[in-house]
């Protein structure tokens, strides 16, 4: 072998090294960006995941049971607007605010009793702390209002 050959060799070998060690840091870069996408999406969510919303009988003071929405907010910050939508169409109950830490309880519509059988989440509608909108429905799938279904959605 010459010595042209050789040098030919050397830097075909040394720019394949260089577009490997590219596509690496590239690859990295990549990682990284992902995983920082994710910590401010857990952050932008961290709230909204800490709400909650079921059906459930209770006894009132005079002993009589009720069936009553439960609405639980275990953040640390007040949820504001809060309402639950009605599945059969009606007007959604308005519950307003929910501060941090609390269960507000309100009366379910009568017509609920006909198929309550144990506690079962409702669907829930509401502003976090930092006025975005979320929805929680009944499976549990949290999803912002503005990105509904969409890839933002937290089970």
């Amino acid at each position: 072998m010459d010595s042209d050959a050789i040098n030919a060799f050397g830097s075909v070998f040394s720019a394949l090294g260089t577009v490997g060690a590219f596509l690496v840091g590239f690859v990295l870069l990549r990682r990284e960006q992902n995983r920082e996408a994710e910590r401010a999406e857990d952050m932008r969510r961290g709230q909204a995941a800490r709400i909650s919303a079921w059906v459930e009988m209770h006894r009132k003071p005079d002993g009589a049971r009720e069936l009553a929405f439960h609405i639980h907010n275990a953040s640390d910050m007040p949820i504001y607007e809060v309402e639950l939508p009605m599945p059969e169409g009606g007007d959604a109950e308005f519950v307003g605010l929910v501060p941090p830490g609390q269960t507000i309880r309100r009366p379910a519509p009568a017509s609920w009793l006909r198929s309550y059988v144990d506690p079962e989440p409702v669907e829930i509608e509401f502003l976090d702390s930092a006025g975005r909108r979320w929805t929680r429905n009944e499976q549990g799938r949290l999803t912002s209002a503005a990105i509904e279904g969409g890839p933002h959605a937290l089970n």
